[in-house]
């Protein structure tokens, strides 16, 4: 994956995801990212883009935008908190996000 583009915000970075049809909102579970019902394991998707925000004065202001395609052509976003490292998430996930 390379990034094609640079934002300012994170903001920035989900309007431009939006705009190319990245629509649906994704979260994270220990072992995939789900939307709705659906679940999506790490061999299930693909992530396209992504982008980093590192907070001017605070490290908890850090984020990740993901844009992922799963490989049933659902198109969306995550946006996590940078340097994920929560204890839930399996190895698997956490390696596929980073």
């Amino acid at each position: 994956m390379e990034r094609k583009s640079h934002y300012g915000t994170v903001t920035e970075a989900l309007n431009d995801f939006r705009s190319q049809g990245y629509t649906v909102d994704f979260n994270l579970e220990r072992n995939c990212i789900v939307y709705h019902l659906d679940k999506f394991h790490p061999h299930e998707f693909e992530i396209i883009d992504m982008y980093r925000y590192e907070g001017n004065s605070d490290p908890a202001d850090e984020a990740a935008v993901y844009a992922i395609q799963s490989k049933s052509g659902l198109k969306g976003v995550l946006v996590t908190g940078y340097g994920i490292s929560d204890n839930n998430l399996s190895d698997e996930i956490l390696k596929k996000l980073q």
